[in-house]
């Protein structure tokens, strides 16, 4: 569901919970029932998930201060060569 906003000229703004993609350009004002049309607004990202929003800001903010280090960061493990698979053993070898 994503909330729309609409505005009645003589009550204002108001929300309506609708699908995505099955909001009407117009709707009946619950106060007066007249028509009200449809604000095209900015998305709620505040609203979402904390982990989400964290990445957000933190990406915002990389982009006029990028986190400086001192040294590149740890070497990855290295790999076993040997197949987690028992099968692939029996494959022949070059």
């Amino acid at each position: 569901m994503a909330v729309y906003e609409y505005r009645c000229e003589d009550h204002g703004t108001t929300e309506r919970a609708l699908p995505i993609g099955t909001a009407q350009p117009t709707t009946p004002c619950p106060a007066c029932g007249g028509p009200a049309t449809r604000v095209f607004t900015a998305p709620r990202l505040s609203l979402g998930d904390p982990v989400r929003r964290a990445l957000i800001d933190r990406t915002e903010r990389t982009a006029h201060v990028p986190d400086v280090v001192d040294s590149p960061g740890p070497r990855p493990a290295a790999r076993s060569r040997v197949p987690s698979n028992p099968a692939w053993s029996r494959l022949p070898r070059p």
